[in-house]
C-alpha cells in the first residue's frame, strides 16, 4: 500500500536525529532501543549497519504496525581504527587531536523496518570531513563545552565544531547523523512512488 507512512518510530535517543526527522516533516514518536552497542573494532561498514539493525529489531516487538528506524554512526580517521562516541575528556581531546589538520570519513548505517509489510531495508552512507589544523587550546576549549559529549568522533559539525570543517564530500546531513536524501529516496521508493 503506497501513501502515507501509518506511524514512524525512531529507535534513537539522539536529539539530532530527532531533529532531522522533523526538519524533513515526519511525523514520528520516540522509543530508544536498549541495545548493546559493540566497539567497532574493523569493517566500520557493515558494523553500523548491523548496530543500526539490531537497534530496530530491538524496538519492533513494541510496535504493532508502521516503521521503525534505526541508526548509527562511526567515524573513521586515516582509514584504519573507528572512533566512536569518546568516555572521557581525555579521550574527547585524542580523538579531536587525531583527526586535527586531516580527511577522516563519517559512516552512518540506517535500518527501516516496516512492521505490517515486513520488509527491511538496511544501507550505509559516507562522508569525508576534511578538518584544519586545530590549536590544543581551541579542542580543550571545546570538550570543556560539553559539546563533545555522546558525539561520534567527538565533535557536532552542527554546533562550535563547525568552524574545524574546511570542507566536506557528501552528505552534510549523514555527518549530523542521518543522510536525509538517501533516507527520503528509501521512503519514496517504499511508501511515495
Amino acid at each position: 500500500m503506497r501513501g502515507e507512512i501509518p506511524n514512524i518510530v525512531l529507535a534513537s535517543a539522539s536529539p539530532r536525529r530527532a531533529d532531522l526527522l522533523r526538519q524533513i516533516g515526519l511525523e514520528f514518536r520516540v522509543l530508544p532501543s536498549q541495545i548493546d552497542e559493540p566497539s567497532i573494532k574493523s569493517q566500520p561498514i557493515e558494523a553500523v549497519k548491523c548496530i543500526a539493525y539490531e537497534k530496530a529489531k530491538a524496538v519492533v516487538d513494541q510496535v504493532e504496525s508502521g516503521l521503525v528506524i534505526g541508526a548509527d554512526t562511526t567515524v573513521v580517521a586515516n582509514n584504519q581504527v573507528a572512533i566512536g562516541k569518546p568516555t572521557s575528556y581525555q579521550q574527547a581531546i585524542e580523538f579531536l587531536t587525531k583527526l586535527s589538520g586531516g580527511r577522516h570519513q563519517v559512516i552512518t548505517g540506517v535500518a527501516l523496518i516496516d512492521v505490517s509489510q515486513k520488509t527491511e531495508t538496511v544501507w550505509s552512507e559516507t562522508t569525508s570531513v576534511f578538518f584544519r589544523q586545530l590549536r590544543n587550546k581551541e579542542i580543550e576549549a571545546y570538550v570543556a563545552s560539553g559539546e563533545a559529549n555522546d558525539k561520534a568522533g567527538a565533535y557536532g559539525i552542527q554546533g562550535k565544531a563547525a568552524t574545524f570543517v574546511k570542507k566536506i564530500e557528501g552528505c552534510y546531513f549523514n555527518v549530523v547523523g542521518l543522510p536525509l536524501a538517501s533516507l527520503a529516496e528509501k521512503l519514496y521508493q517504499t511508501y511515495w512512488a
